[in-house]
């Protein structure tokens, strides 16, 4: 008699994974891709083995596994994203493989080779839903392992997942060991002496990862608000935007950024609803001082940002609410293209390359067409443009005349643009009109005064014209404004302007090293670095620094840098042009 092959039922935990934007790696370096994750999958898949589970399917960048246990389940996942993690340290962020990790329990047909049932569906779901390098769980699983395994969870409430018939509850699952952001070298940062926040990135609910850019320009909106007044200290968006995408112990958050405040939320779209959420907290206690939820057609998306503003100021510090706070002046532009438009451009002009700063351009032509009014937009786009001057990727002459052009078109949509100030800034300082550059950057100051990148720019202004201790000053304001800033690497430039007129010439090199490391393609840095040498009498060090100046800009002479450089008197660009041809760099 043969033997039966029914299939038989059981009881089991599921975990499913792949590789996020494995597709786009593939289009990259289909060879190198291949050769990827295969080195990741010899590492990954025993690890299935050893916590008691055992492979299903492997296809593509795909995992399917089976375990009898739960807790064998969820230790194997969190320990996949641990030794990715580590795996991907050395890896470009380009390149990087992260995984998305679902895990499930339910009942499951098999026949000893292969599984079946709505169990594993539910766990690809899951997966589908995870963030890159995060792992969510159902309800299912979180209530027999959360007091069993140290590990914490958040509640991201029930989800409709596609072809199961029921809402599933979710939990997004941490290890608290891995949570905090990395720490900043050395102590952690004093409390201002008046209240401060940071605004944490929101987290897309969405499910299309594309709608990041809407969480993002949501809190973005509400940071901006915050930042226009002036009792209120706020940590800039460029500090606070690089916690997207942890796990993070607000606790952590609060000593890091020297906060005594830590709103975090999350933005969902479905169809033409919106529903934001928002918390503030404590960051000494971790108490949850205010929460709200907001359910509104997507047309209201710009009213929402207005009441959690509102919520937030009231909460923080009632007693000074009805004296402090106004209605905020600038709104942002009432087509949400525009807006996400202005929002991937902001982050592209903050990659400082050739490619980023010509998308964002684009990006930012896109917006005014939609908005003719929006002020940022077109403050933006002239700092992008002055920008792609300096750097010699636009025509000089050309690219400085749009960028007054578009300077005073923002102002005349909005006088109080710090963006437009900025971009009248650049332009001061390509024509060495130290005046026009300072007050300018001043002014954008007094738009918003926890702009950091504002306070930075002042200070280098102040360094081309002359006053190192003014412009230390200023720079030191915009990185405790930012201590994380994206745009770190243009402080150390400001201050090693600083040090060097200074004739501080050992600090003005450490920082152009501190910058190089952040951005080594970037001439200027060597420039300074070598004059510093020069005239400190490190000539092998100074030499060396010529060689990748030269190596980068093929032709440069000592003659042309004292002629066209940014200091505006002439005796530093002398001093400058000495110190390069102490290190040998021809006249």
């Amino acid at each position: 008699m043969d033997k039966d092959t029914s299939m038989e039922r059981r009881l089991s935990a599921i975990v499913a994974a792949d590789i996020a934007g494995y597709s786009r790696l593939m289009g990259q370096d289909e060879a190198a891709t291949v050769r990827d994750l295969k080195g990741h999958q010899a590492v990954i898949l025993p690890l299935v083995g050893r916590h008691g589970g055992r492979i299903i399917d492997t296809a593509g960048d795909g995992i399917l596994a089976e375990f009898p246990s739960v807790i064998g389940a969820t230790a194997c996942a969190t320990e996949i994203q641990r030794v990715m993690a580590a795996r991907n340290e050395e890896v470009p962020e380009h390149r990087r493989m992260l995984f998305r990790i679902g895990i499930n329990l339910g009942d499951v047909l098999h026949d000893e080779v292969r599984i079946y049932g709505d169990g594993i569906n539910v766990a690809a779901r899951l997966e589908g839903l995870a963030e890159p390098g995060g792992v969510l769980v159902s309800q299912a699983v979180h209530d027999q392992v959360r007091d069993r395994l140290d590990l914490a969870f958040e509640d991201l409430g029930e989800r409709e997942l596609k072809n199961i018939a029921r809402p599933v509850r979710v939990y997004r699952l941490r290890a608290p060991a891995e949570s905090k952001a990395p720490s900043l070298p050395g102590a952690d940062l004093p409390l201002p002496d008046k209240p401060s926040i940071a605004v944490l990135p929101f987290t897309n609910m969405s499910g299309d990862p594309e709608q990041g850019h809407f969480a993002d320009g949501i809190a973005e909106d509400i940071l901006t608000g915050l930042a226009r007044l002036r009792w209120l200290f706020v940590i800039a968006r460029n500090s606070s935007f690089t916690y997207k995408g942890r796990h993070v112990d607000v606790r952590q958050v609060g000593r890091e950024l020297g906060v005594r405040y830590v709103l975090e939320g999350s933005v969902r779209k479905g169809g033409n609803r919106i529903r934001i959420t928002g918390q503030l907290i404590e960051a000494e206690t971790g108490a949850h001082l205010w929460a709200e939820r907001y359910d509104r057609a997507l047309d209201d998306v710009f009213a929402i940002q207005d009441e959690i503003t509102d919520s937030v100021i009231g909460c923080i510090q009632p007693q000074v609410y009805a004296a402090e706070h106004e209605r905020l002046k600038r709104k942002p532009p009432q087509r949400l293209d525009a807006w996400e438009s202005l929002v991937r451009g902001t982050f592209l002009y903050s990659q400082h390359s050739d490619a980023s700063t010509k998308e964002a351009l684009t990006m930012l032509d896109r917006a005014v067409e939609l908005d003719p009014s929006y002020a940022q937009a077109y403050g933006l786009r002239a700092v992008c443009l002055a920008w792609r001057a300096f750097q010699g990727w636009e025509n000089r002459d050309t690219a400085f005349a749009r960028a007054a052009e578009g300077a005073a078109r923002a102002v005349a949509c909005d006088p109080a643009e710090p963006w437009a100030h900025l971009a009248h800034g650049f332009i001061g300082i390509a024509n060495r009109r130290d005046a026009e550059a300072v007050g300018s950057f001043s002014r954008a100051v007094d738009a918003s005064p926890n702009f950091a990148y504002a306070h930075g720019l002042l200070g280098a202004a102040h360094a081309l014209g002359g006053r190192p201790d003014q412009a230390i000053e200023c720079i030191d304001r915009g990185v405790r404004l930012s201590p994380r800033d994206i745009f770190g690497e243009e402080y150390q430039l400001y201050y090693a302007f600083a040090h060097f007129q200074a004739g501080r010439y050992a600090e003005a090199v450490s920082a152009a090293q501190l910058a190089i490391q952040q951005r080594p393609e970037h001439p200027v840095l060597y420039i300074m670095a070598a004059a510093s040498h020069g005239l400190a009498g490190e000539i092998d060090k100074a030499t060396r620094a010529i060689a990748q100046l030269t190596a980068l800009v093929p032709g440069v002479s000592a003659a042309d840098l004292e002629e066209n450089f940014l200091y505006c008197r002439q005796e530093d660009r002398s001093r400058l042009a000495r110190g390069l041809r102490a290190g040998g760099l021809a006249s």
